[in-house]
């Protein structure tokens, strides 16, 4: 794993200790609510205990033109299609107001689009089936905004179109009778950050004009999963639907949920990460590995035995794709370790012959997780096509750095956290090199890969008791984050490998008080610690119920050697990037004769190295600069003592080796 900068949030302890007694709640859960901004009685009440006032779905410019559009196909007797999107928010927009519409007698289908053979979004060839179908009104949900040629493509066919989405606006609005977006300028809204199936859930009360609360009892359980899955701030409205949401998923009111929580093997009451981490992800699958339909169909289900069938269906496509992602990541790491300068890129950029589509976003995601930089992952088709991934870090904006190499590309799009394009395979290696040369020229230090701590924490303070306390910040989500606690100078005890070698459960102990902690993804071959070594964990804590009784459950989300200064960490690692592009010329960036004979001692003793660079400058105590680390392993290899592949290898020259004289340290004095 990369090295993130561990940042503890503060708080105004004077102001938490008062919110502790005015609401009589636990004084850490007071700490977390001022550190998170809600520092006053009344938002904190609300933020625990209200709901927030629901806006009235008229809020919305264009609501009254699109329920007016929508009563007329009504009474007219009009078919309707609801035009859905195949992630998990375009899915339950789907079902929530297909099924809305059916209750209230309408004429009504829905399509969604192939991820695989059609891309999101509104396409001709989707137009002329759904034509074809005999319908006269199409509404979108989770789309449409940007559907300008297929707009008007629409009405030349002699159909109208009502587009409900949450993307944001470009230039123009499509041809529609309404246009319900919450980010348009003239909505009369405060709050705006509604996912796709927020949108339609105003859509449905509008059309219903009744008590929000009755739909409530019947939709929230949609609104929150999509809402969930969208990865929208869990603030104001969507908070208060997601709580509604999980009460209703938890009541198995939906025959669908009810089969898939079972599918996913979560009888227990289940929360907001449940959701995310179980439920979202196989309806997600659907559309990745197959065709998304299955997931509506599934959650509009109202006989059992079909639903249990329908839900072992997307179970079965959620471990495919499982498989298929991680054989993806496998052949990604061969291809770093065989090419280890693909990863010093400032912007790693990978390809491979037919990788699945709908899972190489998620593979950029993990690959940047694991290396703390963007990524772009591309698969190539058999005629040289490529279509990509890309997925960034906070603080560089992917979209603009693909957007300066846009002439070598069929088509991109995106933002400034993820983007989709395409290129030929001709052009990758092109690519590659033009938009790291941008990323060195407009970024010469990347940005550090933050990893933000609600507190530091005794272990003493972990139990059940602090678990059920949390519950009251649930749901947790964007802008909602699940805690996560520090836990320092622990000495670690024991090593263990669990889930067929996959994972990992450590012990470790302070002061007489032993915690177990699972690490998932990691191995015990790829944990750098031994036992007796001194390091600090971030954890996020949950329980287990197992055979009558409540287990505290620790896992960690990262672990680093004690005594870690950060600060020193990324200055160094900042001198060395500049350094590479002739911006500064420090001295403490040549490695001596005395540092490379530490740094060798150390590998020798070691008898090589299978960690990573970053492990590697840790267990040796900060005590070399990171430039002086990496110019010595360069010099090392240049003298044919080690080989760097995905770990480092020492070999056995003949004869006496003379660093100074080799290619890395002669050019290095060069310049000093």
């Amino acid at each position: 794993m990369s090295h993130s900068k561990w940042i503890v949030a503060d708080a105004d302890k004077e102001k938490a200790s008062a919110l502790s007694e005015k609401l009589n709640i636990d004084p850490l859960i007071a700490f977390l609510l001022v550190s998170r901004g809600i520092d006053d009685e009344l938002s904190a009440s609300g933020f625990l205990y209200g709901s927030s006032a629901y806006t009235s779905p008229y809020s919305f410019k264009d609501m009254d033109k699109a329920v007016e559009r929508i009563n007329r196909a009504l009474d007219n007797n009009e078919k309707i299609c609801v035009y859905g999107d195949y992630d998990c928010d375009g899915v339950t927009s789907t079902a929530l107001l297909f099924s809305l519409l059916e209750s209230l007698g309408a004429d009504v289908i829905y399509y969604i689009p192939n991820r695989l053979s059609e891309g999101y979004g509104m396409n001709m060839h989707a137009i002329d089936k759904i034509k074809a179908q005999g319908t006269d009104l199409i509404v979108t949900v989770d789309n449409g905004i940007s559907a300008m040629d297929e707009a008007e493509y629409i009405y030349a066919l002699g159909m109208e179109l009502v587009v409900t989405d949450h993307h944001q606006l470009g230039e123009n609005l499509p041809r529609a009778e309404a246009v319900v977006n919450p980010h348009r300028p003239d909505n009369d809204l405060k709050f705006r950050d509604f996912a796709g199936v927020g949108v339609a859930f105003k859509l449905a009360c509008a059309v219903y004009d009744g008590e929000v609360d009755e739909l409530i009892e019947q939709y929230a359980d949609l609104v929150a999963i999509g809402t969930i899955g969208d990865v929208v701030p869990l603030r104001d409205e969507n908070r208060s639907l997601v709580k509604a949401g999980l009460e209703l998923i938890n009541s198995d009111s939906r025959i669908g949920i009810a089969a898939l929580k079972k599918a996913a093997g979560s009888d227990d009451s289940i929360s907001g990460v449940n959701v995310a981490f179980q439920l979202c992800p196989r309806i997600n699958a659907a559309g990745r590995m197959d065709d998304a339909a299955k997931a509506v169909e599934l959650l509009i289900c109202d006989d059992y035995e079909e639903a249990q069938f329908k839900a072992s269906q997307l179970d079965v496509e959620n471990t495919h794709r499982h498989t298929v992602e991680s054989n993806i990541i496998e052949s990604v790491c061969e291809q770093i370790a065989e090419n280890p300068s693909l990863a010093d890129d400032r912007i790693i950029v990978a390809a491979g012959e037919n990788y699945h589509s709908g899972v190489i976003g998620i593979v950029a995601s993990n690959i940047s997780s694991l290396y703390g930089k963007p990524v772009i992952i591309f698969s190539i088709n058999d005629d040289g096509e490529a279509v990509g991934s890309a997925r960034s870090i906070e603080g560089f904006n992917i979209f603009e750095a693909i957007n300066r190499c846009s002439d070598l590309l069929t088509h991109f799009g995106g933002h400034p956290l993820a983007a989709g394009l395409g290129i030929m395979r001709n052009d990758i290696d092109l690519f590659r090199e033009r938009i790291n040369a941008y990323a060195a020229e407009a970024f010469p230090v990347m940005p550090a890969k933050n990893l933000m701590l609600d507190c530091k924490l005794s272990p003493f303070y972990l139990d059940i008791d602090l678990v059920d306390h949390l519950t009251a910040l649930e749901p947790y989500g964007a802008d909602n984050a699940q805690p996560l606690f520090g836990l320092f100078n622990m000495e670690l005890v024991s090593v263990t490998p669990i889930g067929d070698g996959k994972h990992i459960r450590f012990e470790v102990s302070k002061k007489g008080k032993t915690l177990r902690i699972v690490k998932f993804q990691t191995a015990a071959e790829d944990f750098p610690y031994a036992a007796g070594d001194r390091i600090d964990i971030a954890v996020r804590l949950s329980k287990n119920y197992y055979k009558g009784k409540y287990y505290l459950s620790i896992q960690a989300a990262d672990v680093r050697r004690n005594g870690i200064d950060d600060n020193k960490y990324f200055e160094e690692k900042a001198d060395y990037e500049l350094f590479k592009l002739g911006n500064k010329n420090k001295t403490d960036i040549y490695p001596s004769r005395e540092i490379c004979s530490v740094i060798y001692r150390f590998l020798k003793k070691k008898g090589g190295y299978a960690y990573t660079l970053d492990d590697l400058y840790f267990e040796l105590g900060q005590s070399v600069t990171y430039g002086q680390l990496c110019f010595a392993l360069s010099a090392f290899g240049d003298a044919g003592l080690i080989n760097r592949s995905s770990a480092i290898t020492l070999n056995n020259p003949s004869g006496k080796v003379d660093l100074e004289s080799t290619k890395t340290l002669a050019a290095l004095k060069g310049r000093i």
